[in-house]
């Protein structure tokens, strides 16, 4: 059988065309080492594409039959098309592709170093920092070791709000630069440190006269609500702005028309540690200036979050010491009150007598005495005094010292306050030295009891006769509150069984866990019960009842009782 030449050598050459490029792609593979293309590989590839084409030749010559050609044809057809995706796949795959072509030695090597270098990048990346991070960097340490410096007064830490806000204002070249702090308990904020030319952005007020100096001024010392202007809005959004167009922003106030009164740009942040708004840094440049821009307000926002931490930190410390101080201070005033009460009641002929004293931690307010003068007069005084601690120690010796004075004269209960009043206010030291006073004189002799009263501690006398209580003492100026106060003194007459009672406000304010108070009712009805008893007794009685009531509640002031009986 034969065939036609001009049919054979066609499929001849386009196996030989196939197969060079088989060999073409093997020869990448091989030279990009994606893959291990052995010698034999392309020596069979050379092997096809030589007998290929000398067939072909044979065919055109007439040498070959039809048979074998055909068969040797197709062979080499199936062989070549299944080679040539192959060889497409090993040229063109990434290495990382096809790894498990590798040797597992070799695969595990190239893992491992491959994988330290990605982690030396990383780590080279990490530590990488740019001459402006290192600077802010630098700047926060130099936060923390002014801070050091603020615990100490007051002045040291405004010294370190004015460091900061100096600071940061050089860091983004502002024209003027201000801080402000939250006020939780009035809701406001209050600038604290003020430094430049800084247009006010608020409403200036109407009678402040558009000059330089007193614009500025009133800014150092402005408070903001947190509405209705921008540093309180802010503060109270916990968001930084640029602000670059102020005429377009409606919460902006242009006062104008001085050019330094007209706004520029600004950038105001909040500082916050960890979700709280303390306080928010404010920046400025003048109209005309070049604006504040992006990269400002990046630095600005690192740098008071820098600032927030450390100010935080100070006015943590700073509340500790304060509040170690007062613990001390309270300390000190509990026990010299402690000491000016009568170590024990006196005995006074005629008379039985009780009394309930109950100090509260760090109040130091309650005071009382029994002061057996003359023959015709034993005076019994009763004092709630204003403030805490060594202030109302103060005060408290004061007023002890001037009654233990003048009772020994013959003045009356209404002259002596008066005396004592006038001389507590000729003093200066505080602006709480004032307290309240009840003051009795009562004669043995002929069974009076002579009292006034300066302030609200209340004097009550039960009527054996008629078993009820009376209200005899009336309210008046405390003393210490206004110098020309005149103090009248009344007279009542008692008998045996009677009982006169003073107490101070701590007594029927004491509240239990439900926060119920104990009421001047439910002291003088236990009082009532139990008249027949002798007076310490009584006394005795209503400090437990106290107690019982109270239960676990904490007591948050003195408590003072005195019970006079009437034999």
């Amino acid at each position: 059988m034969t065939f036609d030449n001009a049919y054979v050598y066609i499929p001849l050459f386009a196996i030989a065309a196939l197969s060079l490029v088989l060999l073409v792609l093997l020869l990448i593979a091989r030279k990009r080492s994606t893959a291990r293309v052995s010698f034999i590989t392309i020596a069979s590839n050379v092997i096809i594409i030589v007998s290929s084409v000398i067939c072909a030749i044979a065919s055109l010559t007439g040498k070959m039959t039809n048979g074998s050609f055909m068969f040797f044809c197709l062979s080499i057809f199936v062989i070549t098309f299944i080679l040539v995706p192959y060889g497409a796949m090993l040229a063109m795959f990434e290495p990382k592709k096809i790894d498990k072509l590798v040797p597992k030695s070799y695969n595990e090597a190239a893992l491992k170093a491959r994988e330290q270098g990605q982690k030396q990048k990383s780590e080279d990346k990490a530590n990488e920092l740019s001459e402006e991070e290192f600077s802010l960097m630098d700047i926060n340490r130099d936060f923390m070791a002014k801070a050091s410096q603020a615990f100490g007064s007051d002045k040291g830490y405004n010294s370190f709000l004015e460091y900061i806000n100096h600071t940061i204002r050089e860091q983004i070249n502002a024209d003027g630069a201000a801080i402000l702090m939250v006020d939780d308990f009035e809701d406001i904020v209050s600038v604290k440190a003020f430094e430049g030319d800084f247009p006010p952005p608020y409403k200036l007020p109407s009678d402040l006269p558009h000059k330089p100096v007193r614009v500025s001024t009133s800014f150092k010392f402005a408070t903001f609500p947190l509405q209705d202007n921008i540093f309180g809005e802010i503060a109270k959004s916990g968001r930084p702005e640029l602000i670059e167009k102020p005429e377009f922003d409606s919460r902006i106030y242009q006062n104008g028309p001085e050019e330094f009164l007209e706004c520029g740009s600004y950038i105001i942040v909040p500082m916050k540690t960890q979700g709280t708004v303390i306080g928010v840094t404010a920046f400025a440049r003048k109209n005309g200036s070049e604006k504040l821009t992006q990269n400002d307000l990046k630095t600005a926002v690192t740098l008071t979050d820098f600032a927030a931490a450390t100010i935080q930190n100070v006015i943590s410390v700073k509340d500790i010491i304060e509040k170690s101080e007062l613990n001390k201070e309270a300390e000190i005033a509990s026990r010299i009150q402690n000491k000016m009460k009568p170590e024990k009641l006196p005995a006074v002929k005629g008379l039985q007598l009780g009394a309930v004293w109950n100090q509260a931690d760090g109040v130091c307010g309650d005071y009382y005495d029994i002061i057996p003068s003359r023959k015709d007069r034993v005076s019994f005084i009763m004092g709630d005094i204003a403030g805490k601690g060594v202030n109302s120690m103060s005060v408290m010796t004061m007023i002890r010292a001037m009654l233990r004075l003048v009772v020994n004269t013959t003045q009356s209960a209404g002259k002596i306050l008066t005396w004592v009043n006038k001389g507590l206010t000729g003093e200066s030291f505080s602006t709480d030295h004032f307290g309240s006073v009840s003051l009795i004189n009562y004669n043995p002799i002929n069974k009076t009891m002579e009292f006034s009263t300066g302030g609200i501690v209340p004097i009550w006398y039960f009527d054996s006769s008629t078993s009820e209580f009376t209200q005899i003492s009336q309210t008046s100026d405390p003393l210490g509150v206004e110098k020309s106060t005149e103090y009248k003194e009344f007279v009542q007459n008692v008998k045996s069984g009677d009982i006169i009672v003073m107490y101070t406000d701590g007594v029927v304010e004491a509240v239990n866990s439900n926060g119920q108070q104990y009421t001047s009712d439910t002291l003088l009805g236990v009082i009532k019960t139990n008249h027949s008893k002798p007076g310490k007794e009584i006394a005795n009685l209503v400090k437990a009842d106290i107690k019982n009531f109270s239960g676990t509640a904490e007591q948050h002031d003195d408590q003072s009782l005195l019970i006079i009986k009437i034999q």
